[in-house]
């Protein structure tokens, strides 16, 4: 891949970022994410072109509102940061035009959604089923470009099928493993839009890196809840949101899934 490419996809990953943060700071407070213009919290005062920058922009104001002074989150550069990152990765693993923006598209809303879910605990409809609409439509594309441009209705209604049946699969397995935790714990153990979200990451990858997503959020899942209770910070029965794991393991099955699936069959199903 061109270097310029690269630097573009980045460039344009930090924008996507910033747009991102407006997202998780006013959809969860039902505000609109197009009107105002960024403002700041404090003072309400319009930021200006420069204070709107990705990633410079705080750190020419030194993480601070020009006009009240008032702290600026760093959380705010890091996830532009991340959004870049993660794009430039995409852009360098996959060479074919539509997966690299359906990747970058995906991509954006698991960052928007675990940060969500980070901050109320809970994963908002508007997301998950957009992005479920949203991976249905990037799994009939994918079908026709495997025609080489020659759009026959059966590859499109056959990705589409695919994709509508690893959705299904998502928002049963959830809902299944939700329904035995639950009885095991006598308590509810995982919120609908966990099923949902699953339910969405089949409409884009596929049952097969929804499985493998699967199983690496429930291992790190897993782990940091171990963790958690051996340092003291968690609790017992406390809840904990499982979006950001599932969404890790998502992303990691974006890069590699398919190497853990062919590691995983060379061990354990030697042809």
């Amino acid at each position: 891949m061109p270097a310029i490419v690269l630097l573009f996809a980045f460039l344009l990953g930090i924008a996507v970022g910033s747009f991102l943060n407006v997202v998780v700071y006013r959809l969860p407070k039902g505000q609109s994410i197009l009107w105002p213009a960024s403002h700041c919290p404090r003072c309400s005062r319009p930021l200006t072109w420069r204070d709107n920058i990705p990633v410079m922009g705080w750190l020419l104001l030194q993480g601070r509102c020009r006009y009240c002074s008032g702290k600026i989150s760093p959380r705010y550069p890091v996830i532009e940061l991340i959004t870049g990152l993660l794009f430039l990765l995409v852009a360098w693993r996959f060479d074919q035009p539509l997966t690299v923006l359906g990747y970058c598209g995906l991509i954006s809303w698991l960052l928007t959604l675990s940060l969500i879910d980070l901050d109320t605990m809970r994963l908002p409809n508007a997301l998950t089923q957009s992005g479920l609409v949203t991976g249905l439509a990037f799994s009939s594309a994918a079908g026709w470009v495997e025609a080489d441009g020659v759009a026959t209705q059966q590859l499109i209604a056959q990705g589409l099928m695919a994709s509508m049946l690893a959705a299904v699969i998502g928002l049963w397995l959830f809902e299944g493993i939700a329904f035995v935790a639950s009885v095991s714990f006598g308590q509810t153990a995982m919120g609908g839009g966990d099923a949902k979200l699953a339910a969405m990451l089949g409409a884009w990858l596929g049952w097969p890196l929804l499985l493998v997503a699967t199983v690496l959020a429930c291992v790190m899942g897993s782990l940091f809840g171990i963790l958690g209770l051996a340092l003291g910070r968690i609790q017992r029965r406390q809840a904990v949101p499982f979006g950001p794991f599932l969404a890790l393991g998502a992303v990691i099955a974006i890069f590699a899934g398919r190497l853990l699936i062919s590691v995983y069959m060379a061990w354990f199903w030697p042809v």
